[in-house]
């Protein structure tokens, strides 16, 4: 999980129109087609809209000339635990229908029927279109990005400020865990090795455990100590300068906003 935390961030460094992009942009778009796919009733339509979608995000991430593996490895993941509650739905008898027709019977007396794997599907679609364009947006825009994005838009400067410096020391602490798991290895300690007694194993994962959080304790007081030198307090902020929006981004914005609204409600209309 940690090398993914860095491999995020370094995907978000690369070159491209899309990563030229105002955080702002994005992060509106990603949360208008998260807001449309979630918001349409639970029926076949959302297929339509989920393709329509799912087109999008499939448009971007070529303009971001990302490699196709990099979505594939973040949705999947993700996806285990989408397929943990979609495949759930399928032994329920969702409220949303009225008449339900067993497909399958299975031992304990579970039955699986056509409306509840309707319904999962409908779900699987929602969640798959959602978690995309959340890969795609944390994919093409640095963390920092995102939070003075979210600043502009209103966020509140206490969410912003806490966000910040979490952003900030979440890399210190992984830099801190790597070096943590590399002495370890240096001296030829693996803890899933069978050979090694488990109460030997046990006791050194919970000191390495114990190690981490001592330090982690003394990494927060010691930037607390720092941020009340600087002068923190209670109206402390994080800065966030003023960049206003180029041309060429409000009219891509325009557009794809108007064509997620516009999809929506033509499918949302037709019969």
């Amino acid at each position: 999980m940690i090398d993914d935390l860095y491999f995020i961030e370094k995907s978000a460094y690369q070159t491209s129109v899309v990563h030229r992009l105002d955080a702002r942009i994005k992060l509106l778009v990603a949360l208008a087609a998260i807001v449309a796919v979630v918001a349409l009733p639970y029926s076949t339509r959302v297929y339509e809209l989920g393709a329509v979608l799912f087109a999008l995000v499939v448009v971007l991430w070529a303009a971001s000339r990302l490699s196709p593996a990099v979505y594939l490895q973040r949705l999947a993941l993700i996806l285990p635990f989408g397929i943990f509650l979609v495949g759930f739905q399928v032994f329920v008898k969702n409220p949303y229908y009225e008449v339900f027709h067993p497909i399958a019977t299975l031992p304990f007396g579970i039955e699986v029927y056509a409306e509840s794997v309707e319904f999962a599907s409908i779900l699987l679609v929602k969640f798959i279109v959602s978690i995309s364009f959340i890969v795609l947006l944390s994919s093409t825009t640095k963390m920092q990005d995102l939070i003075e994005a979210a600043g502009r838009l209103g966020l509140p400067r206490e969410f912003t400020l806490t966000l910040g410096m979490m952003v900030r020391y979440i890399f210190v602490f992984a830099e801190m865990f790597n070096r943590i798991r590399t002495a370890m290895e240096t001296r030829c300690f693996d803890p899933l090795d069978r050979t090694l007694p488990y109460r030997y194993r046990l006791h050194e994962i919970g000191y390495t455990v114990g190690t981490i959080f001592i330090r982690s304790y003394e990494q927060g007081e010691r930037t607390y100590t720092s941020m009340l030198c600087r002068g923190y307090g209670a109206n402390a902020g994080l800065y966030i300068r003023r960049k206003p929006l180029r041309a060429g981004e409000i009219v891509f914005f325009a557009a794809t906003l108007a064509f997620i609204a516009t999809s929506t409600v033509l499918i949302y209309l037709h019969p």
